[in-house]
């Protein structure tokens, strides 16, 4: 008769009572059984007592599990066959659980002999794997799957998989460690100034007793040209590995490392590996068993290499703290989130600083006042040097006096006195409201990356809301909320950001258009705010429409400097720090915007 039984490695020794195979007590299947079972839990000594040979058995048992190191192992007796000698071939499947998701499965053979009243199994290596040959062993070879590129919008890579070395520090072997940390940091610190030799002699002493410390991970380019000046360093070794990293190693600096984190598992792909037999001397006899590594899928974000690095350009020689963000209107697209050094030093200002912004926060009130009625685009508007609304004293910059003027002139000559009176005399969350229909107070969650676009509370003195009507009070912003702002004047309604081409971003607040004569009105006020500055070469450019900004902070005697607006399906917010006036801004948005044309 034949039986089949499932064997795993949780499960408890096959019982030995039941009918024999060959009219014995217990069966061959059931020694089988037991062997495996054993075999599966970790108990060599128990499988290979089940043997004709246990002392071989148990050293290849012993050496296999420890190359392996088996997560778990399943295996099912799948049936026997008696043979002349009254022995049984037993027929087998199992499933080696190598650990990280890789499963070695194969069929196998033993034969079971006779043994008095019972039986055994006789010992050869092909009871493990029917490949194993006498004075061998198995191995398992990994094969690295190939990682995919993330895709700027155009196609064009703005990070690649690239061979990265490792410089590990091992103190027990280098003798004089501070000289070698000496040598070791003249060489890392021309990457990263950060890394001293005294950074490095505390990174060991924090190491633990036999470790290595991991010095720097370096560019194979960087690593080839530090190699000759490291390589023969007592006591330091180097370790490889392939690392998604950016094509230009200040590209996005605030952007890529969040991207990679938030498609690491798509680009990654999945590696293979290899089952191998070895000889007695470790080399490579057959490979017995192969799982091919499957390759990533490239990631597609909205980003624009061209835009990104001409934002980066535009800012990076200023020595205050600079960001521009820009995005595509019609879309939500973001196309570029670029910050100088000083910025960085700050953290990602560009998505998540809260800054007052000035006059640019204009767009919203002046949105507010037509929306209202109160106020037309060719409404005469005062706009006196200096107001007083209760006790503040609201001046324009520099005491500028230009009498009463249209509320497009007001706007374009950036008249506080003028948007502080509008303000005063609106309800407490007017300003609130409206901000919100121009995407400042919403917030968008946008996977992989944290932003926030500002805030504007509702105000119930009136004196706050004068403040508030020309950026200063409690309004606050970031460089990417301004740069929303900017974009719904231009489409018409708030973007959805975006910054993956295949996952959405949710936000809080469902999108409302705008009325078509305030937009109007808007876009034909950002435009003369531009041509406003004349001499200026940006009103040299095609249809660029803003509004600068300069905004107070502090003790008042600092100011901060704006400029946003669109050109075409280009929408943009630049803000300087600590800049002084919004000229500044003003340069770094030509800039841009002639490198991109």
């Amino acid at each position: 008769m034949r039986r089949t039984g499932v064997v795993a490695a949780l499960l408890l020794v096959l019982p030995v009572a039941g009918c024999g195979l060959f009219g014995s007590d217990p069966s061959a299947e059931d020694i089988a059984g037991e062997f495996l079972t054993a075999l599966a839990n970790g108990d060599t000594a128990g499988a290979a007592g089940r043997t004709d040979a246990a002392d071989s058995a148990k050293k290849l048992l012993d050496n296999i599990r420890g190359a392996l190191k088996p997560a778990g192992i399943k295996t099912e007796v799948t049936g026997s066959t008696e043979m002349e000698d009254k022995s049984a071939r037993v027929r087998f499947k199992a499933d080696w659980d190598l650990g990280r998701d890789r499963h070695w499965t194969y069929d196998g053979e033993m034969e079971v002999r006779p043994d008095n009243d019972s039986w055994r199994v006789h010992w050869e290596p092909s009871v493990v794997h029917p490949k194993l040959g006498a004075q061998q062993t198995i191995g398992v070879r990994d094969k690295e799957a190939v990682q995919a590129p993330v895709l700027d919008r155009d196609g064009a890579p703005l990070m690649a998989p690239e061979r990265v070395v490792s410089v590990l520090l091992d103190p027990a072997k280098a003798g004089d460690v501070p000289a070698v940390a000496a040598a070791l940091a003249a060489e890392a610190s021309k990457l990263d100034p950060a890394i001293t030799q005294q950074s490095i002699m505390d990174g060991v002493a924090k190491t633990p007793k036999g470790q290595s410390y991991t010095v720097v991970s370096l560019r194979d380019a960087d690593y080839q040209t530090a190699k000759a000046a490291i390589y023969e360093l007592p006591g330091v070794r180097f370790t490889t590995s392939t690392r998604l990293l950016s094509v230009d190693r200040n590209l996005a600096a605030q952007l890529l490392p969040s991207i990679r984190k938030q498609v690491e598992s798509q680009v990654s792909g999945k590696p293979g590996f290899r089952v191998v037999t070895l000889n007695a001397a470790g080399g490579e006899v057959e490979e017995i068993f192969v799982k091919d590594a499957e390759a990533g899928t490239a990631a597609n974000v909205t980003l624009s290499r061209k835009i990104q690095t001409a934002a980066e350009a535009a800012i990076d020689g200023i020595p205050q703290a600079t960001a521009l963000v820009a995005m595509k209107p019609s879309s939500g697209e973001l196309l570029a989130v670029a910050q100088n050094a000083p910025a960085d030093a700050q953290g990602a200002i560009a998505l998540t600083g809260r800054f007052p912004p000035g006059s640019t926060f204009k767009m919203v009130t002046a949105g507010a006042a037509l929306q209202a009625g109160t106020v037309q685009a060719n409404t005469p508007s005062p706009c006196p040097g200096k107001t007083v609304i209760g006790p503040r004293e609201i001046p324009n910059s520099g005491g500028f006096d230009k009498g009463t003027i249209p509320l497009h002139s007001a706007f374009a000559f950036s008249c506080n006195t003028t948007f502080a009176k509008l303000a005063a005399d609106m309800q407490p969350d007017t300003l609130t409201n409206a901000a919100r229909q121009f995407g400042l107070g919403v917030d968008y969650v946008i996977p992989g990356i944290t932003t926030i676009t500002g805030s504007v509370p509702p105000a119930q003195d009136k004196t706050e809301r004068a403040e508030d009507g020309f950026g200063q009070g409690k309004v606050l912003a970031s460089p990417f909320g301004v740069a929303v702002v900017a974009s719904t004047v231009a489409s018409g309604t708030v973007p959805k950001a975006t910054l993956y081409r295949d996952t959405p971003t949710k936000m809080d607040t469902p999108p409302q258009p705008l009325p078509a004569p305030v937009l109007d009105a808007l876009r034909d006020m950002m435009r003369e705010g531009v041509t406003n500055n004349s001499g200026h070469g940006i009103t040299q450019l095609p249809d660029v429409r803003g509004k600068t900004g300069t905004a107070q902070f502090g003790d008042g005697t600092h100011s901060h400097g704006w400029f946003a607006g669109y050109q075409g399906d280009l929408a943009f917010a630049v803000l300087i720090v600590d800049a002084g006036s919004s000229a500044p801004a003003l340069d770094a948005t030509d800039r841009f915007l002639r490198a991109i044309s």
